[in-house]
């Protein structure tokens, strides 16, 4: 039985060497076991490619700012692992944690010895997270990011009162499918029967199975750009602005202070879905809250200024349509800056499609790597570059050390790839 928090961590992460295994039954047999707490969740379930933790980010907002006491459940951690499991943006106690492992662990040996195997690590931690808000912290409701996929998802053992798929795109194809119907038939696995979607999802092919889906479960679908509208949106020097039509309301000249065109639509989504709830459930949400709460809105690791003299910003963007995104919005907020890259991604990423785009906007790329199993080297990296001033290094923080010195103001400094390195990165930077 673990008694410390180091004991805690090092039980959990102990079980990384199980890798992933999806499926519901060990899920399913934790809930039993420990009495159903998810059934006592009032949950927002949110799935997608990019942008769930944004989107509940502004989402926990606006209800914190309704009087609301929220719990949210993310992955990855950037700055601690508590921060998976938090109230109010605040993470679980190191105490919490250990007494949530003494719970779980003994019920884990014991499924590892039934013919379902051993739960993964996501699966103890989902558990975990269940047992702390359905009998330990209840709140008045929280926010369920999926892990991976949908379907199959340890997440996926709830009812929620809503579920909100935010986009669709290419990441974990070894697991989730090659191709954008079979990646949003993973993704469609959330939605539930009567139970409303709100998605951003754009892409025919994606919104064809995720509608069918929805259809075939009575579900009531509010889909982005079809039932509700961005309108004037405008790149500003502090974030964005913008105004949103629903068919319920209209808000004219909302501002977010994080930056690029897909954080408006993560905004939106968010707005859309505290509508519903405010309708449909009753909840106390007026729309000076859905203002304050956007505009308080942040989330580390999304186009995060880390240093303002010299300009360094860092972006966990981990797929081809992040880096389209990080891309989109440094063109459309730096304009006139020379970029200067450091990249660091994993090896089981697309990184063919995701280097190129990084290229043409670079004045200099460098490529790097870091403590990570999973993670490429600069020479892999390179490999896929034909960049004129492409570069290789293994010390990032030599590199970091070295642009801070440099005062420029022609210049933006983006360190961008993995979460896990960004969150390295951060760490480092705040040293």
């Amino acid at each position: 039985m673990v008694r410390t928090y180091e004991e805690a961590l090092e039980w959990i992460h102990g079980r990384l060497r199980l890798g992933i295994k999806p499926g519901l039954k060990r899920m399913e047999w934790f809930m039993e076991k420990l009495g159903h707490p998810e059934r006592r969740v009032r949950a927002i379930h949110v799935a997608g490619t990019n942008g769930k933790g944004s989107t509940v980010s502004y989402l926990r907002h606006i209800l914190q700012a309704a009087g609301y006491s929220v719990g949210t459940f993310t992955s990855p951690y950037v700055e601690q692992f508590n921060e998976r499991i938090s109230v109010n943006g605040k993470p679980i106690r190191d105490k919490e944690m250990v007494e949530l492992v003494q719970v779980i662990q003994p019920l884990a040996e014991e499924l590892e010895e039934t013919d379902l195997g051993a739960p993964t690590e996501f699966e103890v931690i989902t558990a975990m997270m269940f047992y702390y808000f359905g009998k330990k912290n209840v709140q008045d409701v929280v926010l369920i990011e999926t892990g991976l996929g949908g379907r199959f998802d340890s997440t996926n053992v709830i009812y929620p009162l809503l579920s909100i798929i935010t986009n669709i795109g290419y990441d974990h194809m070894n697991i989730l499918g090659e191709t954008l119907d079979k990646i949003a038939l993973e993704k469609a696995g959330i939605i539930k029967s009567g139970i409303p979607l709100i998605t951003g999802v754009k892409q025919p092919e994606a919104w064809t199975v995720i509608s069918e889906k929805a259809a075939s479960l009575k579900a009531k679908t509010y889909r982005l750009g079809e039932d509700f509208f961005i309108v004037q949106h405008e790149s500003v020097h502090d974030g964005e602005r913008f105004s949103l039509e629903t068919p319920f309301s209209q808000y004219p000249d909302l501002k977010i202070t994080m930056f690029g065109a897909h954080q408006v639509q993560n905004a939106a989504l968010a707005v859309m879905a505290a509508e519903y709830l405010r309708l449909c459930y009753s909840f106390l949400i007026e729309k000076e809250h859905i203002y304050e709460g956007l505009e308080k809105t942040k989330w580390i690791g999304r186009f995060e200024q880390v240093s303002k003299k010299p300009l360094i910003i860092v972006d966990g963007a981990h797929n081809e349509e992040g880096i389209r995104s990080l891309v989109d919005t440094v063109r459309s907020h730096y304009p006139d800056k020379e970029v200067h890259v450091l990249f660091a991604a994993l090896n089981d990423k697309p990184l063919g499609q995701m280097i190129p785009p990084l290229a043409d906007m670079a004045t200099t790329m460098t490529f790097t790597t870091f403590d990570f199993a999973r993670a490429a080297s600069p020479e892999q990296l390179a490999e896929l570059c034909d960049h004129p001033r492409k570069a290789t290094t293994d010390d990032w923080k030599g590199w970091i050390k070295e642009k801070k010195k440099q005062k420029r103001s022609d210049a933006l400094f983006l360190i961008t790839g993995s979460l896990y390195f960004i969150a390295e990165v951060r760490n480092f930077m705040k040293k």
